[in-house]
């Protein structure tokens, strides 16, 4: 039976509504390329994991998962206690249910805003973004707002791992043309650790509001 939950595991914020659909004008999801979707699961993924050494277990957020490729992946290789993901778009949740659900995956999926994310201060102990915060609406007070939501759910001590600008002038050459993250507006998601096209950055000190 699926292991999919209904109700979020990491604990939400109750003064916030679910977020909103995005405005047409505002969000442009990726397409669905199975082939880029096995590659991400398969080798992307594990080489990543691998490489950052990121420690097992622990409470995990994925923002902006998309249709779910990497959620069995996260979940099997970094064993969780508690698994968690959010994306914008309602139909691209939908798809990472029927995902998961088929992987037999323990996870809460959230229809959320990375800008405005659902969940309390110091939730996660490791936050992961394949490439979202380069592409949220409002330029670079979006990006901004994305980041530091970011810093805001990190426990202290706790890790950020994204994608460089050149994997994501790999991945999407078009839409990063000249996109880049605004990281001055958030002092204390410090560098730590670099492998290939992957960035570790730990939450120090605090939270910057």
């Amino acid at each position: 039976m699926p292991q999919l939950l209904d109700q979020p595991i990491a604990t939400p914020r109750h003064d916030k509504p679910r977020a909103p659909s995005p405005p047409r004008n505002e969000y442009r999801s990726f397409g669905n390329m199975e082939s880029r979707n096995g590659l991400q699961e398969r080798v992307e993924i594990p080489l990543m994991l691998r490489a950052l050494r990121l420690p097992l277990g622990g409470r995990v957020l994925e923002v902006g998962c998309g249709r779910g490729v990497a959620l069995p992946v996260l979940s099997e290789r970094l064993q969780p206690v508690e698994l968690a993901a959010v994306d914008i778009d309602p139909s691209l949740i939908r798809a990472a249910e029927w995902r998961v659900g088929r992987a037999q995956t323990r996870v809460a999926l959230h229809v959320a805003d990375v800008r405005d994310l659902p969940f309390e201060d110091d939730s996660f102990d490791l936050v992961i973004d394949f490439g979202t915060c380069y592409h949220v609406g409002g330029g670079e007070a979006g990006q901004l707002a994305a980041l530091r939501e970011i810093a805001r759910v990190l426990r202290p001590d706790g890790l950020f791992v994204h994608e460089t600008r050149v994997a994501q002038h790999l991945a999407h050459p078009v839409r990063s043309f000249g996109r880049r993250l605004p990281w001055s507006g958030v002092a204390n998601l410090v560098s730590e650790r670099r492998a290939f096209l992957w960035t570790a950055r730990r939450r120090v000190g605090r939270r910057i509001l």
